[in-house]
């Protein structure tokens, strides 16, 4: 059950625990709503599968039929439910097998972009597979299939028929760069007969903040440990970075990108930025051309949709997919706008953008992963709605690494400053800041290595 976040504040005094027979009935509530919900939950993957052909591999493993029996026990298995969460799982998986040589990666998701991203973490001898429903049976099956020897779940996922069910069958489970909101904690509240006992059912927290450790300890985790987040952990691959620099090195204009957004926020950059070129306000620039709108939607099944919005606009567009080669073409250095239609590419577009503005949080959503942009140089420019991370939006705007705006007109103006000023410095302070906070998946390794998995 994933844990929606804010920004707003709130106390987070300890709470009593929920009397076991009240615990009891919210579990069996629950469990009666998720078994009413299987048939809906099912067409629901199946339905997406018609533009993402991954929800529909491995059917029954959505409910916990893995067929053949599981080679073997003592799997170390890690839950990253969608595409950020197995991006932010690479260093740790990394650290964990320096730490346990020869372990055996068990990898789940949720998501079909998720389990896309994990296939390049596996190494010979590891498994993938799809994270059952949460109806006791499913997790049963699950459980006595792999027989892990630990579970590690991603940030925010905390399952209250799994993490009961692992607990039963001596499965230790690991809340690893966890995070808490102060209105999630306010939430865990209101359903604390179901959340509380999850929580306590936790081995060990590993929490990215101060805030968070509070917080978490407030649902009922115990013990929590604050070991930063694994996400300044991420090294750009190196041949990405370089085919960002190709891409810059080809176009003689800027280029403005606006990374990951969300459903709704390029029609509101569109608007800024059209207004802003009309008026000239890019005008007596460094360059002696107007800079180059890129946009690059989180989910790829928005690409045909933010290409159309582009278009209805009456501007030129060029996808990345159409390139030759890779490079940008004639007829894509002619284009007002590029679309960065192409998965696992983020580093690039941020290796070969001037700037960027970060995407998710223009709208309420909590912004998308502005770490990445940091550890490629890329200065950031963001909206108000940072509460995914909160700690380092914070902490890059302390650091001169990014700036904060209103709404997309005062993004655009910043763009225009930025471009007028020049951004060396603030790339300079970006790699300092993503340099400066590493280190937290070596710890959660050692932790879960000293803690859950004994010699």
């Amino acid at each position: 059950m994933p844990l929606p976040e804010s920004s707003t504040p709130s106390a987070a005094a300890p709470a009593a625990a929920p009397a076991p027979a009240r615990a009891w009935l919210a579990r069996q509530a629950y469990t009666l709503l998720l078994r009413l919900g299987t048939p809906t939950y099912l067409w629901r993957v199946w339905s997406r599968g018609r533009e993402e052909p991954d929800y529909r591999a491995h059917w029954p493993e959505r409910l916990g039929l893995y067929g053949a029996p599981s080679s073997g026990q003592g799997w170390v298995w890690v839950h990253a439910v969608s595409l950020g969460e197995a991006r932010a799982a690479v260093p740790l998986i990394a650290a964990l097998r320096q730490q346990r040589p020869g372990m055996r990666l068990l990898l789940t998701h949720t998501t079909a972009t998720g389990r896309e991203a994990g296939r390049a973490l596996l190494q010979p001898g590891d498994v993938q597979a799809w994270l059952p429903y949460d109806t006791p049976g499913a997790v049963r099956r699950f459980l006595r299939h792999f027989q892990p020897r630990v579970g590690v779940l991603m940030e925010t996922e905390v399952w209250p028929n799994l993490l009961r069910e692992a607990r039963k069958a001596g499965v230790p489970m690991v809340l690893a760069n966890a995070r808490l909101s102060p209105k999630s904690l306010r939430q865990g509240r209101r359903f604390a007969a179901l959340l509380q006992p999850a929580a306590r059912a936790l081995a060990l927290s590993l929490a990215q903040t101060e805030d968070d450790a509070v917080r978490l300890r407030a649902m009922g985790a115990d013990p929590v440990q604050v070991c930063g987040n694994v996400k300044f952990d991420m090294s750009p691959a190196p041949e990405l970075l370089a085919l960002g620099q190709r891409w810059r090195s080809a176009d003689a204009r800027a280029l403005c990108l606006a990374a990951s957004t969300r459903e709704g926020e390029e029609a509101g950059l569109l608007d800024a930025w059209q207004r802003a070129m009309a008026a000239g306000a890019f005008a007596g620039g460094r360059a002696a051309a107007p800079p180059r709108l890129w946009i690059v939607p989180r989910h790829p099944q928005r690409f045909d949709e933010v290409a159309a919005l582009v278009r209805q606009r009456g501007l030129r567009l060029s996808r990345r997919s159409a390139w030759p080669q890779g490079q940008p073409d004639a007829d894509a250095l002619a284009a007002d706008v590029w679309l960065g239609d192409s998965m696992g590419e983020m580093p690039a577009y941020y290796a070969a953008a001037t700037l960027a503005w970060l995407g998710g949080s223009f709208a309420p959503l909590g912004g998308q992963n502005l770490i990445e942009a940091a550890a490629c140089g890329c200065p950031l420019i963001m909206g108000p709605s940072t509460f995914n991370f909160a700690d380092a939006a914070e902490l890059s705007l302390a650091a001169g690494a990014s700036r904060r705006v209103s709404d997309w007109p005062e993004a655009v103006q910043a763009a225009c400053q930025g471009l007028r000023e020049g951004v060396e410095p603030v790339r300079e302070a970006a790699l300092a800041f993503s340099l400066h906070h590493r280190g937290a998946s070596e710890r959660m390794s050692r932790e879960i290595s000293r803690t859950i998995l004994p010699p």
